[in-house]
């Protein structure tokens, strides 16, 4: 999962509480539709859910993940499996992969033309990669409350803070085949996405969004974000259930 501070990532509360990012992925190696004894490398691999399910297909699976904390995890939920700590940005490989998978990762990437070349030299001629990730708009209702209670806040707000890169298919198939890629498919969808538990909100922020509160105080912070729930509480819960507004991009590519 993700492309932030190597070992910020609470691997324990990403698999308790957001569980949802590994199961929405599972229609995404339908889209792969791995072939047995494939080489394919599961880019953001976080703690190893979808790694293990290509496995199961038959895949010969290699997942990487730039988070020591998820790297770990993977490695002991899914013994069985490589796992390896590495950066997308500092890939090495090269005429490796019969195909490059990736689930809800890359829109952690703010350097999104140089992933996609380094996920291009991994692949074999003729390999593909196929990845979802957040596309433009997602989560905006959230992303501007938090912005703008945290300025409310006297919260010093620049755009460099905002953590992700949220293309539209437009601007993200013409990075693909600027690298080299024809591209097959693209796709973008919105997904409500239920949050898990009353604290739902809450806990996504304190998982996902945690960069716009670098170096501020615990009780800034909690002001902020109690602000957060309490406007959209109308607006994003029903019944006691919070949904997040996903937009999701979907893109198959072929080397």
């Amino acid at each position: 999962m993700k492309q932030q501070t190597t070992n910020t990532w609470n691997a324990n509360l990403y698999d308790k509480n957001h569980s949802f990012v590994s199961k929405f992925g599972h229609s995404l190696i339908e889209l792969l539709a791995p072939i047995k004894g494939e080489q394919i490398l599961d880019v953001g691999c976080g703690t190893g859910d979808l790694a293990h399910e290509i496995y199961k297909l038959g895949g010969s699976i290699v997942g990487i993940d730039q988070s020591e904390n998820m790297i770990q995890q993977a490695q002991h939920k899914y013994p069985h499996i490589s796992f390896a700590v590495q950066d997308i940005l500092k890939l090495e490989y090269n005429n490796a992969f019969d195909a490059v998978f990736s689930n809800a990762m890359l829109h952690w990437v703010k350097q999104p033309k140089q992933a996609l070349h380094c996920i291009y030299n991994s692949l074999k001629p003729g390999g593909r990669f196929v990845a979802e990730l957040g596309g433009k708009g997602n989560v905006q209702t959230i992303t501007n409350e938090i912005i703008d209670q945290s300025e409310k806040s006297g919260i010093t707000y620049t755009p460099e803070q905002f953590p992700w890169y949220f293309p539209s298919i437009g601007e993200y198939t013409s990075l693909m085949e600027e690298v080299g890629f024809h591209v097959i498919f693209a796709y973008q969808f919105d997904r409500p996405t239920p949050l898990e538990g009353s604290d739902g909100l809450r806990n996504w922020i304190e998982m996902f969004a945690a960069n716009i509160f670098a170096n501020q105080l615990k009780a800034v912070k909690e002001r902020v974000i109690t602000n957060v729930e309490h406007n959209l509480r109308d607006h994003l819960c029903k019944d006691n259930q919070w949904i997040a507004d996903y937009k999701r991009l979907r893109v198959i590519g072929i080397r």
